[in-house]
């Protein structure tokens, strides 16, 4: 059996500003790219939309997928735990993005995720690809709401 294999990468053009992500989804010689822009968001949070967005796609679940991601942010706050703490104290001391990490939450349970982080920027085509993605659709036209980051700072 192929394993399933995800890049993902956030923009955003001013941090808050128009912001995108994009995704590439591998599995065997399948692949799929996805990718969309938002009016006002940060990188942060289009980081952590890549992946949700690149979860919920998936039509199988409980099945082992690989993440790449350029996001340390992403990485860390999964593989060192500290989502599981933010959820246990509700997000006490004003973390941000909790609409984000809790629909991440949600959607993770049902796969076995493990992150990898890699250099942004680089010589990683994949990663470089979902860049592309990610400012491409920051930089459209009719940019979605991001209804999570404006409904709390706006």
């Amino acid at each position: 059996m192929s394993e399933l294999i995800i890049y993902t990468d956030g923009s955003s053009r001013g941090n808050p500003g128009p912001g995108g992500f994009g995704v590439i989804l591998m599995y065997g010689n399948k692949r799929k790219e996805l990718s969309q822009g938002f009016r006002l968001t940060t990188n942060n949070r289009m980081e952590l939309l890549a992946v949700i967005t690149a979860l919920e796609a998936l039509t199988k679940k409980n099945i082992p997928v690989k993440i790449f991601t350029d996001s340390q942010y992403v990485v860390n706050s999964v593989e060192k735990k500290w989502l599981d703490n933010w959820i246990r104290t509700d997000f006490k001391g004003g973390k941000k993005n909790k609409d984000l990490w809790l629909r991440y939450a949600n959607i993770a349970r049902h796969f076995s995720i493990k992150f990898y982080w890699v250099k942004g920027h680089a010589n990683n085509p994949f990663n470089n690809r979902c860049d592309e993605l990610a400012t491409f659709a920051a930089d459209g036209k009719d940019l979605l709401v991001d209804e999570g980051y404006e409904s709390e700072n706006l």
